[in-house]
C-alpha cells in the first residue's frame, strides 16, 4: 500500500506545477486536501496535511457603510435661471457632503455650491438646515457649509497617501438626489492629474471603479476601516476616462479644508493677472502676437504686485523665476510654489520686443 505521502504527491503533484501562487489554484489545493483527508480515511491510514491558505474573503462593506453613512448629508441647492425669453425661473441642484466636525462643518465640493441662492443640508436623521455660511476654495473645487446643529456624528479622515492600487473603497453620497446610497469597487490609479478647466488642474486624485454619479459630489469616499480617503466628485469624473471615477485626496484636501475653517479662504502668493490664455497658434492668429509660446494676459488688477511692477494687458509671459512658462497652469503652480513676498524675475513680450521686470508676490485677496 502506498504511503499517505506518495499518495499525496501522486494526486497533487501532476495537477498543480507550481500554480500555488494564484487564488484558483489555491483553491484547487484546499480541495484536493479534502481529498486526501478522505481517502486517508477510508484506506485507513494516517495522513500528513499540506498547509493550507484559505482563500480571501471580501471584506464585510455593510459594516463600513454603517460606520460612514450617520456622517454623509444630502445637500440641495437653489439657483435662479432665466428661460429663453429671458424670465427668472428657479432651478435646483443635489450634492453630497460630510460632517467633519461635530458643531456643523460640513465639507463638499465648490461646484456643489457656487452660485446657489438657497442651500439646505439634510442629515441621515432627516433633519434638515439651512447653510448659515459657506466658504469655497474654486481652485481645488473644494468647500465648507457651516449648519447650526452640535453633536453631529463626524467623519474620521484617513491618510490617503497609504493606499495602494486593488485596496477597496467605498463611495457613499446623494446619487441622482435620490437619497445616501453607497457603491464600491476598488483603487485602480494614484496620484492622477486631470485639467478641468482652462488654467486649472486637480492633482494627486485617486482613481476608483467605484459608480459615481450626478449627486455624489462631495460625498466621502472610504478605505475598509470606514476612514474618508476622498472627496468623490461628478465634475472630474465627466472630463475623465468613462467608468471611471476621481476623487480628491484626503491629504490634499485637508490643509485647505483647515484652511477655509480658520480663515474662510485660501491664502496663497498672488501676483495679480487675471484672464490668461495659453498662447498657441490660434491665439497668436487671433490676438496678432509676435510671439507662439508663453501665456497671454487680458487683465492685470490695479495695485498688484502685476501692476506694480509694469505688466499690462495684450504681455504675454514667457518666464518666470528664470523657468520657462509654457502654458497656464504651468505659471500657476510656479506661482503658488513661491512664498508671499519673493521677488520674482519675469520675462514677458510686448508688442515686438522681449522686457524683464521684477514683481514682489503678495497674499491673495480675500474672495469677492
Amino acid at each position: 500500500m502506498p504511503s499517505p505521502l506518495s499518495l499525496r504527491s501522486f494526486i497533487i503533484a501532476p495537477i498543480l506545477p507550481g500554480c500555488y501562487n494564484s487564488l484558483r489554484m489555491k483553491r484547487v489545493k484546499f480541495l484536493l486536501t479534502c481529498l486526501v483527508i478522505i481517502l486517508s480515511v477510508l484506506l485507513g491510514t494516517s495522513c500528513v496535511l499540506p498547509e493550507v491558505e484559505v482563500p480571501p474573503s471580501l471584506p464585510s462593506i455593510a459594516e463600513v457603510v454603517a460606520k460612514v453613512k450617520p456622517s454623509v448629508v444630502a445637500i440641495n441647492t437653489k439657483y435662479t435661471g432665466y428661460d429663453f425669453f429671458g424670465h427668472p425661473i428657479t432651478q435646483e441642484g443635489a450634492g453630497s457632503g460630510w460632517i467633519i466636525r461635530k458643531d456643523g462643518i460640513i465639507v463638499t465640493n465648490n461646484h456643489v455650491v457656487e452660485g446657489a441662492g438657497d442651500i439646505s443640508v439634510t442629515l441621515d436623521d432627516g433633519r434638515t438646515f439651512p447653510a448659515d455660511t459657506v466658504c469655497t476654495d474654486p481652485l481645488t473645487d473644494l468647500a465648507v457649509v457651516k449648519i447650526n446643529a452640535k453633536d453631529l456624528p463626524a467623519a474620521t479622515m484617513g491618510d490617503s497617501s497609504r493606499l495602494k492600487i486593488g485596496d477597496w473603497v467605498t463611495a457613499i453620497g446623494n446619487s441622482l438626489g435620490l437619497g445616501i446610497v453607497a457603491t464600491t469597487g476598488i483603487v485602480s490609479g494614484l496620484e492622477i492629474s486631470i485639467p478641468v478647466s482652462e488654467g486649472q488642474t486637480l492633482y494627486d486624485l485617486i482613481q476608483t471603479d467605484a459608480a459615481i454619479n450626478p449627486g455624489n459630489s462631495g460625498g466621502p469616499l472610504v478605505n475598509m476601516a470606514g476612514e474618508v480617503i476622498g472627496i468623490t466628485s461628478v465634475k472630474i469624473s465627466q472630463v475623465g476616462v468613462e467608468g471611471m471615477g476621481y476623487a480628491i485626496s484626503s491629504n490634499v484636501a485637508i490643509p485647505i479644508i483647515e484652511e477655509l475653517v480658520k480663515v474662510g479662504y485660501v491664502v496663497r502668493p498672488w501676483l495679480g493677472v487675471e484672464g490668461l490664455l495659453t498662447v498657441d497658434s490660434s491665439v497668436t492668429f487671433y490676438f496678432r502676437l509676435s510671439v507662439d509660446r508663453g501665456i497671454l494676459i487680458r487683465e492685470v488688477t490695479l495695485n498688484s504686485p502685476a501692476d506694480e511692477a509694469g505688466l499690462e494687458a495684450g504681455d504675454v509671459i514667457t518666464a518666470f523665476a528664470d523657468k520657462e512658462m509654457t502654458d497656464v497652469e504651468e505659471l500657476r503652480r510656479a506661482i503658488h510654489a513661491s512664498q508671499i513676498g519673493d521677488e520674482v524675475k519675469i520675462t514677458f513680450w510686448r508688442g515686438d520686443s522681449q522686457s524683464t521686470t521684477y514683481a514682489t508676490l503678495a497674499e491673495s485677496p480675500p474672495p469677492s
